[in-house]
């Protein structure tokens, strides 16, 4: 009897030790599989991803991202550009109808306002121009057709005859200039254009009250 217990007892302390020995190796494996610092990390579904914006150019940085506000084939460039090509083909018929003023007419009031219209808008051309190449319009080389009636006629004219053509073709031509230089200048949303533009208004206003005062002079009707 003595023999069967110590035995006994021998069977329940080696149970004891296994028990013990294996719950240790449980332990230390599930430490061994936690991540560095015991934080969880997310798994790759679980990561976000920043969503493109519309219209965005796949790999490019914000910086290229092409602006939703800047068509150049929308109605408003055509606009400006329209503007544009117009203001060029006058601004040079104003220039040869100067030519003609300063060298035909024998009124120092008429002489004087011609060779102005010569400086004031061959400077006011070049600037114009600028903007042309900035925005790929091809300045014009020749007056509009109706510029070109209206300098032949001109031309053929002397004296008296000449000063009152020159001076209703100018003073209506600087009023219908002013009009449409103003509604360009409320419309473009190009700042180098409206720049240009607003300096050509005040100067086109400066010629018109110029010109008005010279056919009031010279008593010719500006109707």
């Amino acid at each position: 009897m003595k023999i069967s217990c110590q035995m006994n007892n021998r069977l329940i302390r080696a149970s004891l030790a296994l028990f013990a020995g294996a719950a240790f190796l449980s332990s230390a494996s599930a430490i061994a599989q936690m991540p560095p610092g015991g934080a969880q990390q997310s798994s790759p579904s679980q990561q976000t991803t920043p969503m493109p914006q519309p219209g965005a150019q796949p790999g490019a940085s914000p910086m290229d991202q092409p602006s939703s506000n800047q068509d150049p084939n929308g109605p408003a460039m055509m606009m400006d550009k329209a503007f544009v090509r117009k203001a060029l083909e006058g601004g040079m018929a104003e220039v040869q109808m100067g030519q003609l003023a300063a060298q035909k007419s024998n009124n120092p009031d008429v002489k004087q306002f011609g060779q102005k219209m010569v400086d004031d808008h061959t400077k006011l051309g070049d600037e114009m121009k600028q903007v042309a190449q900035q925005m790929n319009i091809k300045p014009p080389d020749s007056l509009s057709s109706k510029d070109k009636s209206t300098v032949a006629k001109l031309s053929a004219l002397n004296g008296d005859a000449f000063d009152k053509a020159y001076i209703q073709n100018m003073v209506k031509d600087h009023k219908q200039d002013e009009k449409e230089f103003k509604q360009e200048a409320i419309n473009t949303s190009n700042p180098a254009l409206k720049e240009v533009v607003s300096q050509g208004e005040q100067v086109i206003g400066q010629h018109l009250h110029m010109i008005e005062q010279i056919a009031q002079k010279n008593k010719v009707s500006s109707k």
